[in-house]
């Protein structure tokens, strides 16, 4: 039972000092992870900084830009009701004008073959 004994010993000492050495790892893995997290919080909280003061202007004048842009389009828009308009009223003109001239044209060419015809 002696042998046993100093086996069983022997077993759990080793098993005492090995459970000690994983437990030391994991505490070093777990202080190197704890360190890792510091750092990347930092990181992010300069990030998340940056962002606030760089951005704020950078939305600022793409605001004032699209606001410039809006009012060229419209500028645009109205100027271009003016030119339709115009065309419109000229289109309306000039067709009138080429009705007429037309309808004079066929009666002119109606009148000339209607003296030819006769002779």
């Amino acid at each position: 039972m002696e042998f046993s004994q100093i086996a069983l010993n022997q077993g759990l000492t080793f098993l005492a000092w090995v459970s000690g050495v994983i437990l030391i790892i994991v505490a070093g893995f777990l202080v190197k992870l704890l360190i890792d997290l510091s750092v990347l919080v930092k990181n992010i909280n300069q990030t998340s900084i940056l962002l606030n003061t760089e951005l704020k202007p950078t939305l600022n004048e793409l605001n004032d830009t699209l606001h410039s842009i809006n009012s060229i389009v419209k500028s645009t828009d109205r100027n271009m009701d003016t030119v339709k308009g115009l065309v419109e009223r000229t289109l309306g003109k000039t067709k009138a004008v080429t009705g007429t001239l037309f309808s004079g044209i066929v009666k002119g060419f109606n009148v000339a073959w209607k003296m030819f015809a006769k002779k």
